[in-house]
């Protein structure tokens, strides 16, 4: 029994790369381990990109045992530059740091906060409401970020 187009029975379809090429996909294709062709966005992004024939070199170049990742890579890079063609994902990468420096001085002027918290319940307990504006129950210290602040300003004209 022939399937219509002449291709033999059990014939697999060809690779994403070989389809958006429009050429014949041979057993030995080098994209089709890679480049399935349920996932046609991945080779369209990397030959959008990259290049087919710059995509071919460097695979023909590496170990068999290093294209998966080199392909996860340039499929990574490639959305990366679709999104953001002048950094990719360079951009990302520092976006992402600059995200962490932030998220780590919060993170420190938290703990800090808790930590001045905890230093005020037992002092409080301890001396027995001695009348003293910061033992009054209406006293409200500020936020140890705005005393660190102060502090530090205090530092930098210590100087003088």
């Amino acid at each position: 029994m022939k399937e219509s187009g002449g291709r033999k029975q059990g014939a697999t379809s060809p690779c994403a790369a070989c389809k958006l090429l429009r050429r014949r996909c041979t057993q030995d294709c080098v994209f089709s381990p890679y480049f399935p062709s349920d996932e046609p966005h991945k080779f369209a992004s990397v030959h959008k990109v990259f290049g087919a024939s710059n995509v071919n070199k460097m695979l023909q170049e590496l170990p068999e045992y290093q294209r998966g990742d080199a392909v996860s890579s340039m499929v990574y890079e490639a959305n990366a530059r679709m999104k953001d063609p002048i950094y990719g994902c360079v951009g990302t990468i520092s976006s992402l740091q600059h995200q962490i420096e932030f998220l780590q001085k919060q993170l420190a002027i938290a703990q800090a906060e808790i930590v001045h918290m905890k230093m005020q319940q037992p002092s409080s307990m301890y001396r027995g409401g001695g009348g003293t504006v910061a033992n009054s129950p209406g006293a409200v210290s500020p936020p140890i970020h705005m005393q660190s602040e102060a502090h530090s300003e205090f530092e930098a004209c210590d100087f003088l």
